[in-house]
Protein backbone atom coordinates (compact mmCIF):
# COMPACT_ATOMS: atom_id res chain seq x y z
CA UNK A 1 0.00 0.00 0.00
CA UNK A 2 0.93 3.65 -0.32
CA UNK A 3 0.30 4.83 3.25
CA UNK A 4 -0.33 8.45 4.26
CA UNK A 5 0.93 9.00 7.80
CA UNK A 6 0.73 11.96 10.15
CA UNK A 7 3.35 12.25 12.87
CA UNK A 8 5.75 10.11 10.87
CA UNK A 9 8.96 11.65 12.19
CA UNK A 10 8.24 11.42 15.93
CA UNK A 11 9.44 8.73 18.33
CA UNK A 12 6.56 6.41 17.42
CA UNK A 13 6.05 7.57 13.85
CA UNK A 14 9.65 7.05 12.78
CA UNK A 15 9.42 3.45 13.99
CA UNK A 16 6.12 2.99 12.12
CA UNK A 17 7.60 4.38 8.89
CA UNK A 18 10.55 1.98 9.13
CA UNK A 19 8.19 -0.92 9.82
CA UNK A 20 5.98 -0.09 6.84
CA UNK A 21 8.90 0.34 4.45
CA UNK A 22 10.45 -2.86 5.71
CA UNK A 23 7.31 -4.78 4.76
CA UNK A 24 6.92 -3.51 1.21
CA UNK A 25 4.68 -0.48 1.72
CA UNK A 26 5.45 3.03 0.49
CA UNK A 27 4.93 6.04 2.75
CA UNK A 28 3.73 9.60 2.23
CA UNK A 29 4.53 11.52 5.43
CA UNK A 30 2.98 14.79 6.59
CA UNK A 31 5.85 17.17 7.43
CA UNK A 32 5.20 20.44 9.22
CA UNK A 33 8.77 21.79 8.81
CA UNK A 34 11.78 21.56 6.50
CA UNK A 35 13.55 19.49 9.17
CA UNK A 36 10.65 17.03 9.34
CA UNK A 37 10.53 16.80 5.54
CA UNK A 38 14.26 16.07 5.43
CA UNK A 39 13.91 13.42 8.16
CA UNK A 40 11.03 11.74 6.30
CA UNK A 41 12.99 11.71 3.04
CA UNK A 42 16.09 10.35 4.78
CA UNK A 43 13.98 7.52 6.20
CA UNK A 44 12.79 6.57 2.72
CA UNK A 45 9.36 8.23 2.74
CA UNK A 46 7.97 10.93 0.49
CA UNK A 47 7.16 14.14 2.35
CA UNK A 48 4.10 16.35 1.91
CA UNK A 49 4.44 19.73 3.63
CA UNK A 50 1.80 20.78 6.13
CA UNK A 51 0.53 20.40 9.66
CA UNK A 52 -2.62 19.01 11.29
CA UNK A 53 -4.34 22.37 10.89
CA UNK A 54 -3.80 22.32 7.11
CA UNK A 55 -6.98 20.47 6.21
CA UNK A 56 -6.59 20.80 2.46
CA UNK A 57 -3.15 19.18 2.71
CA UNK A 58 -4.68 16.31 4.70
CA UNK A 59 -7.26 15.79 1.97
CA UNK A 60 -4.51 15.81 -0.66
CA UNK A 61 -2.60 13.19 1.31
CA UNK A 62 -5.63 10.91 1.53
CA UNK A 63 -6.24 11.28 -2.20
CA UNK A 64 -2.81 9.76 -2.90
CA UNK A 65 -3.07 6.92 -0.38
CA UNK A 66 -4.34 3.36 -0.14
CA UNK A 67 -4.50 3.66 3.64
CA UNK A 68 -3.99 6.21 6.44
CA UNK A 69 -2.27 6.07 9.83
CA UNK A 70 -2.72 9.00 12.20
CA UNK A 71 -0.14 9.65 14.94
CA UNK A 72 0.41 13.42 15.08
CA UNK A 73 -0.45 15.44 18.18
CA UNK A 74 0.81 18.82 19.40
CA UNK A 75 1.90 17.38 22.78
CA UNK A 76 1.63 20.79 24.47
CA UNK A 77 0.91 20.04 28.13
CA UNK A 78 2.05 23.44 29.44
CA UNK A 79 -1.47 24.47 30.45
CA UNK A 80 -5.07 23.29 30.34
CA UNK A 81 -5.77 25.73 27.50
CA UNK A 82 -2.81 24.56 25.43
CA UNK A 83 -3.87 20.95 25.88
CA UNK A 84 -7.46 21.77 24.90
CA UNK A 85 -6.21 23.53 21.76
CA UNK A 86 -4.10 20.50 20.81
CA UNK A 87 -7.10 18.20 21.29
CA UNK A 88 -9.33 20.47 19.18
CA UNK A 89 -6.75 20.60 16.37
CA UNK A 90 -6.43 16.83 16.31
CA UNK A 91 -10.20 16.32 16.38
CA UNK A 92 -10.69 18.53 13.32
CA UNK A 93 -7.90 16.67 11.52
CA UNK A 94 -9.42 13.26 12.28
CA UNK A 95 -12.81 14.43 11.03
CA UNK A 96 -11.23 15.67 7.81
CA UNK A 97 -9.25 12.48 7.22
CA UNK A 98 -12.30 10.34 7.92
CA UNK A 99 -14.63 12.28 5.64
CA UNK A 100 -12.09 11.99 2.81
CA UNK A 101 -12.13 8.20 3.21
CA UNK A 102 -15.89 7.64 3.41
CA UNK A 103 -17.10 4.97 0.99
CA UNK A 104 -13.59 3.98 -0.10
CA UNK A 105 -13.15 0.76 1.92
CA UNK A 106 -9.59 1.87 2.68
CA UNK A 107 -7.99 1.34 6.12
CA UNK A 108 -7.73 4.22 8.58
CA UNK A 109 -5.75 3.53 11.75
CA UNK A 110 -6.00 6.14 14.50
CA UNK A 111 -4.27 6.14 17.86
CA UNK A 112 -5.67 6.72 21.32
CA UNK A 113 -4.78 5.82 24.89
CA UNK A 114 -5.62 2.65 26.78
CA UNK A 115 -8.62 3.18 29.09
CA UNK A 116 -8.42 3.00 32.88
CA UNK A 117 -10.83 0.65 34.67
CA UNK A 118 -11.01 0.68 38.49
CA UNK A 119 -9.71 -2.49 40.10
CA UNK A 120 -8.42 -4.33 37.04
CA UNK A 121 -6.43 -4.13 33.85
CA UNK A 122 -8.42 -2.65 30.97
CA UNK A 123 -9.05 -4.72 27.86
CA UNK A 124 -9.80 -4.04 24.22
CA UNK A 125 -13.51 -4.46 24.98
CA UNK A 126 -13.56 -1.52 27.40
CA UNK A 127 -14.70 1.83 25.96
CA UNK A 128 -12.22 4.66 25.75
CA UNK A 129 -13.02 7.56 28.07
CA UNK A 130 -14.60 10.68 26.65
CA UNK A 131 -14.15 12.63 29.89
CA UNK A 132 -11.23 14.35 31.61
CA UNK A 133 -8.39 16.53 30.26
CA UNK A 134 -7.99 14.50 27.07
CA UNK A 135 -11.59 13.30 26.77
CA UNK A 136 -11.88 15.09 23.45
CA UNK A 137 -9.34 12.68 21.98
CA UNK A 138 -11.53 9.80 23.07
CA UNK A 139 -14.60 11.32 21.44
CA UNK A 140 -12.68 11.92 18.20
CA UNK A 141 -11.44 8.34 18.04
CA UNK A 142 -14.95 7.06 18.73
CA UNK A 143 -15.94 9.04 15.66
CA UNK A 144 -13.22 7.34 13.64
CA UNK A 145 -14.45 3.90 14.68
CA UNK A 146 -17.98 4.96 13.75
CA UNK A 147 -16.80 5.36 10.16
CA UNK A 148 -16.98 1.57 9.91
CA UNK A 149 -20.65 2.01 9.01
CA UNK A 150 -19.72 4.47 6.25
CA UNK A 151 -17.38 2.35 4.18
CA UNK A 152 -14.09 2.92 6.00
CA UNK A 153 -12.03 0.08 7.47
CA UNK A 154 -11.31 2.15 10.55
CA UNK A 155 -9.52 0.88 13.64
CA UNK A 156 -7.74 2.27 16.68
CA UNK A 157 -4.43 1.28 18.21
CA UNK A 158 -4.56 2.23 21.87
CA UNK A 159 -1.19 3.26 23.21
CA UNK A 160 -0.16 2.91 26.86
CA UNK A 161 1.04 5.76 29.07
CA UNK A 162 4.64 5.32 27.97
CA UNK A 163 5.83 4.43 24.48
CA UNK A 164 9.60 4.33 24.87
CA UNK A 165 12.84 3.89 22.96
CA UNK A 166 16.39 4.27 24.31
CA UNK A 167 15.06 5.54 27.64
CA UNK A 168 12.97 8.35 26.12
CA UNK A 169 9.28 8.90 25.46
CA UNK A 170 5.84 8.95 27.04
CA UNK A 171 4.89 9.68 30.62
CA UNK A 172 8.17 8.20 31.87
CA UNK A 173 9.94 10.72 29.65
CA UNK A 174 7.91 13.51 31.25
CA UNK A 175 8.96 12.26 34.70
CA UNK A 176 12.58 12.29 33.55
CA UNK A 177 12.35 15.84 32.21
CA UNK A 178 10.72 17.17 35.38
CA UNK A 179 13.29 15.32 37.50
CA UNK A 180 16.11 17.07 35.64
CA UNK A 181 14.43 20.45 36.16
CA UNK A 182 13.52 20.01 39.83
CA UNK A 183 16.44 17.96 41.12
CA UNK A 184 14.08 15.28 42.45
CA UNK A 185 12.81 12.12 40.75
CA UNK A 186 9.20 12.44 41.81
CA UNK A 187 5.97 10.53 41.61
CA UNK A 188 2.42 11.52 42.60
CA UNK A 189 0.77 9.98 45.66
CA UNK A 190 2.26 6.82 47.10
CA UNK A 191 3.54 5.69 43.71
CA UNK A 192 1.75 2.34 43.73
CA UNK A 193 -0.40 3.33 40.74
CA UNK A 194 0.55 1.33 37.65
CA UNK A 195 1.25 2.57 34.15
CA UNK A 196 1.32 0.28 31.09
CA UNK A 197 4.12 0.66 28.55
CA UNK A 198 5.42 -0.56 25.20
CA UNK A 199 8.60 -0.19 23.16
CA UNK A 200 8.13 2.02 20.10
CA UNK A 201 9.32 -0.70 17.72
CA UNK A 202 6.77 -3.16 19.12
CA UNK A 203 4.02 -0.56 18.79
CA UNK A 204 5.06 0.01 15.18
CA UNK A 205 4.47 -3.65 14.35
CA UNK A 206 0.92 -3.39 15.72
CA UNK A 207 0.16 -0.31 13.62
CA UNK A 208 1.23 -2.25 10.53
CA UNK A 209 -0.85 -5.28 11.50
CA UNK A 210 -3.91 -3.11 12.10
CA UNK A 211 -3.43 -1.43 8.72
CA UNK A 212 -3.16 -4.77 6.96
CA UNK A 213 -5.59 -6.95 8.91
CA UNK A 214 -7.90 -5.15 11.33
CA UNK A 215 -11.63 -5.39 10.73
CA UNK A 216 -13.64 -2.18 10.62
CA UNK A 217 -14.57 -0.66 13.96
CA UNK A 218 -12.05 -2.58 16.09
CA UNK A 219 -9.68 -1.46 18.84
CA UNK A 220 -6.31 -2.96 19.73
CA UNK A 221 -3.94 -2.61 22.67
CA UNK A 222 -0.24 -1.92 22.08
CA UNK A 223 0.68 -3.00 25.61
CA UNK A 224 3.97 -4.70 26.29
CA UNK A 225 4.13 -4.17 30.08
CA UNK A 226 0.72 -4.45 31.74
CA UNK A 227 1.61 -2.03 34.51
CA UNK A 228 4.77 -0.83 36.29
CA UNK A 229 4.43 1.01 39.59
CA UNK A 230 5.23 4.67 39.11
CA UNK A 231 7.58 4.73 42.09
CA UNK A 232 9.55 1.90 40.47
CA UNK A 233 9.80 3.99 37.29
CA UNK A 234 10.89 7.01 39.34
CA UNK A 235 13.45 4.87 41.19
CA UNK A 236 15.25 3.94 37.95
CA UNK A 237 15.13 7.56 36.78
CA UNK A 238 16.51 8.76 40.11
CA UNK A 239 19.32 6.22 40.10
CA UNK A 240 20.31 7.03 36.51
CA UNK A 241 20.30 10.79 37.20
CA UNK A 242 21.77 10.57 40.70
CA UNK A 243 18.72 12.26 42.24
CA UNK A 244 16.60 11.57 45.35
CA UNK A 245 13.31 9.75 44.76
CA UNK A 246 10.21 10.96 46.60
CA UNK A 247 6.51 11.73 46.36
CA UNK A 248 5.66 15.17 45.00
CA UNK A 249 2.36 17.09 44.73
CA UNK A 250 0.04 16.13 41.89
CA UNK A 251 0.11 19.79 40.81
CA UNK A 252 3.72 19.25 39.73
CA UNK A 253 2.36 17.65 36.58
CA UNK A 254 -0.06 20.42 35.59
CA UNK A 255 -3.13 19.37 33.59
CA UNK A 256 -1.83 15.79 33.44
CA UNK A 257 -1.69 15.45 37.23
CA UNK A 258 -5.02 13.67 37.60
CA UNK A 259 -3.99 11.17 34.92
CA UNK A 260 -0.55 10.63 36.44
CA UNK A 261 -2.12 9.81 39.80
CA UNK A 262 -4.49 7.14 38.46
CA UNK A 263 -3.95 3.38 38.55
CA UNK A 264 -4.36 2.29 34.93
CA UNK A 265 -2.92 -1.13 34.06
CA UNK A 266 -3.95 -2.58 30.70
CA UNK A 267 -3.97 -5.96 28.96
CA UNK A 268 -3.19 -6.85 25.34
CA UNK A 269 -4.19 -10.52 25.54
CA UNK A 270 -6.88 -10.25 22.84
CA UNK A 271 -4.61 -8.26 20.51
CA UNK A 272 -1.86 -10.86 20.81
CA UNK A 273 -4.25 -13.74 20.16
CA UNK A 274 -6.21 -12.15 17.32
CA UNK A 275 -3.44 -10.43 15.37
CA UNK A 276 -0.48 -12.58 16.36
CA UNK A 277 1.30 -9.55 17.85
CA UNK A 278 4.09 -10.34 20.30
CA UNK A 279 6.34 -7.65 21.84
CA UNK A 280 10.04 -8.51 21.52
CA UNK A 281 11.90 -5.38 22.59
CA UNK A 282 13.06 -4.31 26.10
CA UNK A 283 10.54 -3.53 28.83
CA UNK A 284 10.20 0.01 30.16
CA UNK A 285 12.28 -0.55 33.29
CA UNK A 286 15.01 -2.17 31.19
CA UNK A 287 14.92 0.60 28.61
CA UNK A 288 15.14 3.36 31.24
CA UNK A 289 18.64 2.13 31.96
CA UNK A 290 19.58 4.01 28.77
CA UNK A 291 18.89 7.39 30.42
CA UNK A 292 22.09 9.43 30.41
CA UNK A 293 23.01 11.34 33.60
Amino acid sequence: MNVFITGGTGLIGSAVVAELLGHGHTVLALARSDASAQAASAAGAEAIRGGLADLDVLRAGVAQADGVIHLAFANDFSSARALANAVAEESAALTTLGEALVGSGRPFVACSGTPAVPGRASTEADPISAEGPVGGRGRAVRGVLGLASRGVRSSAVRLPRTVHNEGAGGFAGVLTGIARQNGVSGYPGDGTQRWPAVHAHDAAVLFRLALEQAEAGTSWHAVGDEGDRVRDIAAVIGRRLGLPVESVPVETYGPLGVIFAADQPSSSAHTRQALGWEPKHPSLLEDLENIQP
